[in-house]
């Protein structure tokens, strides 16, 4: 509260306060000063009816607010008491300006407060409701910093269709839209979403309001529609980042799971460890002596006994391919079976899981496995002993592992392989000669036994039947076409035949029919025996019909003979593997035990190291050795078929007409062909250098046969890029047809050029010459040497024909008749008989001899005539075009060896290395190939450690699982 003085300013100011900010002071109007009064009575509404009191006191008020702070001086006499007045005047003004300033920053904030939080409400109304995406961020995702539970996490975030599933519903938005688009565009101004907020502060937002309602519906509508797809950005924005989220998340719990699955080691069957095994020692040839012994289920029978059926009987489904009559088994199969809660089968070899449930999964194994037995047997043959190992697994199937090999047949028919009778029995006595093989011996019921073959093969195989057990097929046709059940019995007792066996069975394995199932002949053989005399007689025993009881018997004898003989052969390839350690010990001390696949990696990289090695020849050897390569190859047609022909015409019109004639049928028919045939065989020998040269850098001769055949036949598989004929078929014309020489080296070096090639002419003339003629005076009187008749016939030609050079030395290339006829009879007025062939031959080498020496003595004045031909001077002594010719020919070397170099260092040396490599990817898939190329002691045993170890730690973790089992 303001404290009242006395002072009639003071009161005054007080009254314009207390009137203008509605606060009513209780002072009498008499106790007022007379200036108080005057100043109330002057301002009120009582002398003027049209002033407000508040109005009228707050110009008032305005108007004393703009006064100076200046002091003013009190009259004389009144003295401090006016001064006191005159302070206490501003004091109450200043306070009455903090007041003012306090209360409107008061209204204004409470009336912006309103104005924001209805602002807020009617944005907050138009969004769509997220309340049910809630759930995309879990609870404990705030506790990840402490303990992040990846499973928990994983497990929590959606998947990426029930994120799409519950996106918002954009049409119901643009409904929504169109909706609140009508709203503002209509007229209704009482719609109290778009008044104002309220009356108390309307005043302090007056500006605001005015400005906001001179806003057209047009810009509210692009306002309303920015911050929609505002907020659909970034709520889409979120999806993706949660999204984005969810798939590392998922990765790194996946990650996780799959490393620690690794970690733990998969437990195989028992059974499976020991159809490993099986399966590696099918593969060995050892020679130690090593031999197989491990027992396995042998199904050996006559063609068509049925051994298929009760193979697939055992199995529990149709396996295997059929046929009426036709040998359907053609390679040994080895079925591993196993108990497990699908019914599948899978090769060895291979990944795919056939479900045998399925009827087309079904069809297809049959189809697979006879393809399989038609690759193995090779052309000319009819069976082959190359095994296919398939694992078959299911509910209640017994383990074990079986072979079924081809049936044994009696005659060869038409279309076999005339070995294949003894094929078959060779084979079937290799599987049963091991002595813990079980022999599963099948005998078809519905034929006489005395048709029987497998039977006395099994008794020379197992004389005491030790290891032998008899399965008799198709006991129903059996019971219907014999007059006699009891020879059933007598087979079943063992006393028809002449064989001894462990047991005894006999089985129905269908009714005929190609498409009955596993199920319905199961229950077709039940009510067969369950109804058959043979059984109700006492001829038979039930533990001895069925199938289902021949598996369980067949099973626990197999690994009754597992158990008793299975240490034994861990021992027996324990003590080989000594042995090959001790010899490779021994033989090769210091060279790692790398087996022929090893060996062929090493190799392989050896060979691509070297074809590397053909990219670093530099341009200038490559060059230097096409140049010399091609002329040594054409030299002889630019001598003999352009050179000389044009040379001896003895005309300059003639030799430069001539010259360009040939050149240009060379040029199109030989020139390119010769070209790319030199690049073709000097890439060849830098290839086959390289590879001989590393060959004697420590390099292992092991690999020798190998990189040779990898070379020979990269080689024929490399062909030259064709196209590349008609561009240097340009080149070279365009090289050729240039004449222009146009410095003083150029010149001196096709002037070299020449002379070294004109030498080398005249050196091979003068050798030919001399075995025409034979030795002179002087290698007969140091050598004691004569010469031939013939050699004497020609030495005298040669003196006559030299006589007549001397006389005419500008004769032309060839002797007249008359010049012949003359030398003739000269040469037989000494004695000589000669034939005027002899004659012309020796006339041939003398004129070119004397040819090319004349040549050689124009070549020397040449080496001044560059001047005169720059010129275009006409000298017959100093005519160069000889020079001319052998520069272009020159440059045709020089153009078409770097043109060849640019096509070999950018084409054919990478063309050759892809080619190297694909021989050797295909021999690396050839082991037939492998064995062939990398042979040896040394890698043979190499092979045979690595086995023998395999089969070794296998066999003793069988061991340890069939302990732990007992």
């Amino acid at each position: 509260m303001l404290r009242v003085g006395s002072s009639a300013a003071c009161v005054a100011c007080r009254s314009l306060v207390s009137n203008y900010m509605g606060v009513k002071f209780r002072i009498p109007l008499q106790k007022l000063h007379p200036l108080s009064r005057a100043i109330h009575h002057r301002y009120s509404g009582n002398n003027n009816p049209h002033r407000t009191p508040h109005r009228t006191a707050a110009r008032y008020f305005t108007s004393m607010s703009r006064l100076p702070m200046r002091p003013v001086k009190p009259p004389p006499g009144s003295g401090g008491h006016r001064h006191q007045q005159q302070r206490n005047f501003w004091v109450a003004r200043l306070a009455a300006r903090l007041l003012r300033l306090r209360y409107i920053l008061l209204g204004t904030a409470v009336g912006g407060g309103y104005t924001a939080k209805k602002t807020y409400e009617e944005w907050k109304d138009m969004l769509p409701d997220f309340s049910e995406y809630n759930w995309v961020i879990p609870d404990f995702v705030w506790e990840l910093s402490e303990n992040i539970d990846l499973d928990k996490l994983a497990k929590a975030l959606p998947e990426m269709e029930e994120i799409a599933k519950l996106l918002p519903d954009f049409e119901k938005i643009g409904e929504n839209f169109t909706f609140l688009k009508g709203l503002l565009s209509s007229e209704n101004s009482g719609d109290p979403a778009l008044k104002a907020t309220d009356s108390s502060t309307a005043a302090a937002h007056d500006v605001s309001d005015k400005q906001y309602k001179k806003s057209s519906d047009k810009e509210k509508i692009d306002q309303l529609q920015e911050e929609l797809l505002r907020t659909q950005l970034k709520y889409q924005r979120m999806l993706e980042r949660l999204e984005k989220e969810n798939k590392e998340l998922r990765k790194v719990v996946l990650q996780k799971d799959d490393k620690g699955i690794h970690q733990r080691k998969v437990k195989k069957s028992l059974i499976d460890l020991y159809s490993e095994v099986l399966d590696i020692l099918s593969d060995y040839d050892s020679n130690y002596n090593t031999q197989d012994h491990l027992p396995r289920v042998v199904v050996v029978g006559d063609q068509s006994a049925g051994k298929t059926s009760v193979l697939e009987m055992i199995a529990q489904a149709r396996i295997f391919p059929r046929g009426s009559g036709e040998m359907m088994t053609r390679s040994p199969v080895k079925v591993t079976l196993s108990e497990g809660p699908h019914h599948v089968a899978m090769f060895k070899d291979s990944g795919r899981e056939f479900d045998l449930t399925k009827d087309e999964d079904l069809a297809a194994l049959r189809h697979e496995i006879e393809l399989r037995m038609r690759k193995s047997v090779k052309e000319g043959q009819t069976v082959s002993s190359e095994t296919i190992s398939l694992s078959v697994k299911g509910p209640g199937i017994q383990r074990m592992v079986l072979v079924d090999l081809p049936g044994v047949i009696s005659t060869v028919t038409t279309g076999m392989a005339s070995d294949t009778k003894e094929t078959i029995f060779s084979m079937s006595k290799a599987y049963m000669l091991n002595p813990n093989a079980i022999i599963l011996c099948i005998q078809d019921g519905s034929v006489d036994a005395e048709r029987s073959i497998v039977t006395d093969l099994v008794s020379q195989m197992d004389p005491q039947g030790r290891r032998t057990i008899f399965v008799l097929t198709k006991v129903d046709l059996a019971e219907k076409n014999l007059a006699s059940p009891s020879r059933i019995q007598q087979i079943v007792e063992g006393r028809l035949f002449p064989m001894k066996a462990l047991g005894y069975f006999a089985v129905v394995t269908g009714k005929g029919g190609t498409g009955e199932s596993i199920d319905a002949i199961k229950d077709y053989e039940e009510d067969f025996f369950q109804n058959s005399r043979l059984l109700r007689d006492g001829m038979l025993k039930a533990h001895q019909v069925t199938t289902k009881n021949l598996s369980l018997a067949v099973s626990d004898c197999f690994w009754k003979m597992v158990r008793e003989s299975v240490e034994q052969q861990a021992d027996v390839f324990k003590a080989s593997r000594f042995n090959l350690e001790t010899e490779w010990k021994n033989n090769y001390p210091r060279l790692r035990e790398l087996d022929r696949n090893e060996l062929f990696e090493k190799a392989k990289n050896e060979i691509l190291d070297e074809v590397i090695s053909l990219s670093q020849v530099t341009p200038q050897l490559w060059e230097s050795i096409l140049q010399k390569k091609l002329w040594e190859r054409v030299s002889t047609h630019v001598i003999e078929n352009i050179y000389l022909p044009a040379a001896q015409t003895m005309d300059s019109g003639t030799f430069n007409t001539t010259v360009d004639i040939k050149l240009k049928q060379w040029t199109d028919k030989q020139l390119p062909h010769k070209a790319l045939e030199v690049a073709w065989e000097t890439l060849q020998e830098e290839f086959a250098r390289f590879m001989a040269e590393y060959k004697g850098k420590d390099q292992d001769d092991i690999f020798d046969k190998l990189k040779e055949a990898v070379k020979d036949e990269s080689i024929k598989r490399h062909k030259w890029n064709e196209r590349a004929m008609d561009s240097l078929r340009v080149i070279q014309h365009n090289a050729l047809e240039d004449r222009s020489i146009t410095d003083k080296p150029q010149w001196d070096a096709a002037i070299q050029f020449m002379e070294e090639t004109l030498q080398s002419r005249l050196k091979d003339n003068e050798s030919v010459i001399k075995d025409m003629v034979g030795p002179d005076w002087k290698e007969r009187w140091l050598s004691w040497v004569n010469r031939t008749p013939e050699q004497h016939i020609r030495n005298e030609t040669k003196k006559e024909l030299d006589r007549l050079l001397k006389l005419h030395d500008d004769h032309t290339a060839y002797l007249a008749s008359d010049e012949v006829t003359t030398v003739r009879k000269n040469l037989e007025g000494r004695g000589v008989e000669v034939d005027p062939v002899l004659i012309k031959d020796t006339w041939h080498q003398l004129y070119r001899r004397h040819f090319l020496q004349k040549a050689l003595t124009h070549c020397n004045l040449c080496k001044r005539g560059f001047y005169y031909y720059q010129r275009h001077f006409v000298d017959s002594e100093l005519e160069c075009n000889d020079v001319v010719l052998f520069w272009r020919i020159q440059r045709m070397l020089v153009i078409t060896a770097n043109t060849l170099r640019q096509q070999l260092t950018n084409t054919e040396v990478r063309r050759l290395e892809k080619n190297v490599k694909e021989v050797l990817d295909d021999f690396g898939e050839d082991s037939e190939k492998k064995a062939q190329l990398i042979t040896g002691r040394r890698v043979q045993l190499a092979e045979d450690l690595k086995k023998v170890r395999e089969i070794q730690e296998k066999l003793e973790s069988f061991i340890e699982a069939l302990h732990k089992e007992k």
